[in-house]
């Protein structure tokens, strides 16, 4: 069912944001000199490589490819029109195809990079047991992501130890409680969070899990 839900909202999808793509690559290009579209290598179901495609956000895909650390939201590296999309996630809309094809669903733990694989163990392996996804509550919790990374001076670091290891929690939760009604729940909680209109413990139902982030925030400035 899950899959058949991918294939046609993905083609509705693909259909209905046509327009909406076309004005966004136009406006890409107009503003920033570079390639309209950015693709990465990224792992998703049974650590299978697979093109990520999202509009460009940064100055250049040369700079993001060469880049091996996390970078602060605030970056001179992205674009004006870059952190509107990012904020509005309109710079995910191509992944529409990544879903079409089978790489990716609505719903899922984010594609991760391959070179981040070697910081995980055996039971945090287990999030690639599902096809990767557009969004999740690991996705919601951490929508401000760009935000903390801003008030750190080693976000690469502060990624690395606090906010990956808790992704990957909040990935296996999502795994142990998924079923469909609670993909299109997330999917409709994904659009509210984008007008602060969920909340973490509407997403997440178990409050020693969601306490970890008050605490991370907390260690923000003493430690990074």
């Amino acid at each position: 069912m899950k899959r058949l839900f991918d294939i046609v909202a993905s083609l509705i999808g693909l259909i209905v944001f046509t327009p909406v793509m076309l004005i966004i690559a136009i406006v890409v290009k107009m503003t920033s000199s570079g390639p309209v579209l950015f693709s990465q290598k990224r792992l998703t179901k049974g650590m299978k490589e697979f093109n990520i495609y999202k509009f460009r956000s940064m100055v250049s895909n040369e700079f993001r490819e060469k880049n091996t650390v996390q970078i602060k939201g605030s970056s001179s590296e992205i674009t004006p029109i870059g952190k509107f999309m990012r904020k509005t996630k309109l710079d995910e809309l191509p992944q529409f195809w990544n879903i079409l094809k089978g790489d990716m669903s609505f719903i899922g733990p984010r594609p991760e990079l391959p070179r981040r694989l070697k910081y995980y163990n055996s039971r945090q392996k287990e999030i690639f047991s599902v096809r990767s996804g557009i969004s999740s509550p690991a996705s919601i919790v951490f929508s401000d992501e760009e935000y903390l990374m801003n008030q750190v001076e080693d976000p690469e670091k502060f990624y690395i130890e606090q906010i990956m290891p808790y992704k990957i929690e909040l990935n296996l939760y999502y795994i142990e409680n998924q079923n469909f009604f609670y993909d299109i729940w997330l999917i409709i909680a994904t659009l509210l969070k984008i007008i602060n209109r969920v909340k973490n413990e509407d997403v997440v139902k178990d409050n020693k899990l969601l306490a970890k982030k008050e605490k991370m925030v907390e260690k923000i400035g003493a430690e990074y």
